[in-house]
């Protein structure tokens, strides 16, 4: 998903490149024999998880509108480094070795990504590249090269589309992924879905994308109380915004999904005077009970949602010196995706993120269940936010449905707490779309226990490393940057 703002127009629009479910997908295709929902990770490498790649066509409609440079220029970077190959970092290394301990790699990854081996780190005779190995990738390069060459629809034909269905179709539970829908494969450009926060405008994604509304609705819960005076060191301050989230979960999981198919009611559920109400359910000295979704206006009735998510995801923010602004989240779902790698990278399992059950115990529809031309719900935030119709700030982030606290808390930094990018960045991560899971190491501990006190229920565990980048406009005119710590990244300033 990308959220893109014109400077010289002022408009803001977003473009989804979403993947899609194969016309032969079915809402029972997570199920087993006995009509129990597959273990996460099998499901995760079944060819059933590969949806219809849709990154690249989404690149070539927004180069199309906006590009300045000729479309094979930007790929040869990316060619060179496939080509000459870079060092393992110190996070690949670590993700590699949780991913052979968990046996998540299947053989053409496997071989790709380790080496053969004996020690502590080895599993069935492999071990994790080395910090400071220079991994390269030939096959990659080829096929960036066709897409320089031929265009975002070398990507959905030819040989790197016959080798994405080879990939799909093979065992185990291979997929009905075809020519024909990688063929039929089409990005859409679409309004952002925006709304106001106390004296600024936020713009984000609208569905299939959960992201946009999440963090509109939150954050339009958080208005009815003073952010700013609780500020990030109280334990008031972290109750809000701990409530808030747990509304707002409550409420996306059961009514977003792909609004193509499926009826949201996105106004309702960013509605001032619903959010208003929800707001009412806060107690300021006691943690609630129990959350349920509420019923905003224009909402049908919709089944207790049984998707799951896991983390993953890359974001990037990015401000040129006109002042037009880029904020793109993009993923392969899982860790190494669905594990099955064709022409030099992994394919998706994006179909994991749709509900695993079409139908809740009650018989009635989730709205994220399985269809044939449907787009699973996404956590991804791509916001941008403005202030008197002027750009002030870009974030983002991955870290699947944690994407959606992440952002938030780093928008009520800066617009709140005052703090600058980078500060609001390095901000503790807490999520509450369940028990709290607090990380631990950035957070006064007599804070969790005063939260525990409240009646706060913690899960132990830090949660998703955040990989949050964000862009600000200063007071005097500058642009002034931050990176996530807790991945590799920096940000950085261009002559």
């Amino acid at each position: 998903f990308l959220v893109h703002y014109d400077a010289a127009t002022g408009d803001v629009i977003t473009f989804d490149g979403r993947e899609v479910a194969p016309q032969g997908a079915t809402p029972d295709m997570f199920l087993d024999a006995s009509g129990r929902p597959l273990t996460f990770p099998v499901a995760v490498r079944s060819g059933r998880a590969v949806g219809v790649p849709g990154v690249i066509a989404m690149l070539g409609e927004a180069h199309r509108e906006f590009g300045r440079l000729p479309w094979s220029r930007p790929w040869q970077p990316a060619i060179r480094l496939a080509e000459r190959g870079f060092p393992v970092s110190p996070r690949l290394n670590e993700l590699l070795g949780s991913a052979l301990s968990r046996d998540a790699l299947l053989p053409a990854g496997r071989d790709y990504l380790t080496r053969p081996g004996t020690g502590g780190d080895a599993r069935d005779g492999r071990e994790p590249l080395p910090v400071g190995a220079i991994l390269r990738n030939p096959e990659y390069a080829d096929t960036l090269r066709r897409v320089a060459k031929g265009g975002a629809r070398a990507f959905y034909e030819g040989p790197i589309a016959r080798a994405i269905i080879a990939g799909a179709a093979a065992a185990p539970l291979p997929g009905t992924l075809t020519l024909a829908d990688l063929a039929a494969y089409r990005p859409q450009r679409l309004e952002p879905v925006c709304g106001g926060y106390r004296v600024y405008l936020v713009c984000g994604m609208r569905p299939p994308s959960s992201g946009g509304i999440a963090v509109l609705s939150a954050l339009g819960t958080l208005e009815n109380f003073d952010m700013a005076a609780m500020g990030p060191g109280t334990v008031a301050g972290w109750h809000h915004f701990i409530e808030a989230q747990r509304l707002t979960y409550a409420d996306r999981d059961r009514y977003v999904a792909d609004d193509r198919l499926v009826a949201v009611p996105l106004a309702g559920l960013i509605d001032e005077d619903y959010l208003r109400s929800r707001a009412a359910l806060v107690r300021a000295d006691r943690a609630m009970a129990t959350v349920e979704a509420g019923r905003p206006p224009g909402a049908p009735v919709r089944g207790r949602d049984a998707t799951a998510e896991v983390p993953g995801t890359s974001h990037f923010v990015v401000v040129d010196r006109r002042g037009n602004v880029v904020s793109m989240t993009t993923t392969v779902e899982s860790l190494f995706g669905s594990q099955r790698f064709v022409a030099g990278f992994f394919l998706n399992n994006q179909l994991t993120d749709f509900s695993f059950r079409p139908v809740d115990d009650r018989g009635e529809a989730i709205a994220n269940a399985v269809a044939p031309g449907k787009k699973p719900r996404s956590s991804m935030s791509p916001t941008i936010v403005f202030r008197d119709g002027r750009f002030e700030v870009a974030v983002g982030s991955p870290g699947g449905n944690a994407i959606i606290a992440y952002v938030t808390k780093t928008l009520v930094g800066m617009l709140d707490w005052g703090l600058t990018p980078q500060q609001a960045v390095d901000l503790p991560n807490v999520i509450a779309r369940g028990p709290v899971v607090v990380e631990t190491a950035r957070i006064d501990g007599a804070i969790v226990d005063a939260l525990r006190g409240m009646g706060h229920v913690f899960r132990d565990g830090r949660g998703e490393g955040s990989g949050l980048h964000a862009v600000r406009v200063t007071k005097d005119g500058r642009l002034e940057g931050a990176a996530d710590p807790r991945r590799e990244g920096r940000a950085i300033a261009l002559p």
